[in-house]
């Protein structure tokens, strides 16, 4: 936990693994999302970030994997080049001004909190409703606030979105 930001290394390989995997993931999703919403076009991104570490999601991911696999063949070390480094943390730095701080990304900030609330209040009245792995955690001890906020931490946006709709939406509403 302590070395889960940008400018540290976790001591272990899985570690590495586990903060290369996840900077990568959300960087992923994130422009993906923004790209889904309207806030971002994959053209938007700057010719000095796109040059280095690709133009597309599939460029992107491809890069950044093939660049650890390559770097760390041979070695007893998990690394990124440094090239490829600095174009993801240039391109987190042009998602904090262009996505995480702009306002029509912050206005969805509060429905989105609304929505895993929800969910969560739901879950935590209906732990019936839980996938068997999770109410089977609840019968081994582990405590309901747990077990639900587990569940809702693995679920994708679209997952809630549309779990959310399957609960609180009446079907002839959705055009079912």
């Amino acid at each position: 936990m302590r070395n889960h930001q940008t400018s540290s290394m976790p001591s272990t390989l899985e570690g590495k693994v586990v903060r290369f995997s996840d900077k990568i993931a959300y960087t992923y999703h994130d422009m993906d999302d923004a790209v889904r919403a309207g806030i971002l076009k994959e053209r938007d991104i700057p010719r000095e970030i796109g040059e280095i570490i690709g133009y597309s999601p599939r460029e992107r991911l491809n890069n950044f994997i093939h660049d650890i696999v390559t770097q760390s063949k041979g070695t007893d070390d998990v690394r990124m080049s440094d090239d490829v480094e600095l174009g993801m943390r240039n391109l987190r730095r042009f998602m904090y001004d262009k996505v995480y701080s702009n306002s029509v990304a912050k206005c969805e900030e509060t429905k989105a909190v609304a929505l895993v609330k929800t969910l969560y209040e739901y879950f935590m009245k209906h732990t019936n409703a839980l996938p068997k792995f999770f109410v089977e955690l609840g019968l081994q001890g582990e405590p309901r606030e747990k077990v639900v906020c587990d569940y809702i931490s693995s679920m994708t946006d679209r997952f809630a979105i549309s779990l959310y709709e399957k609960i609180y939406i009446p079907k002839f509403w959705m055009g079912y």
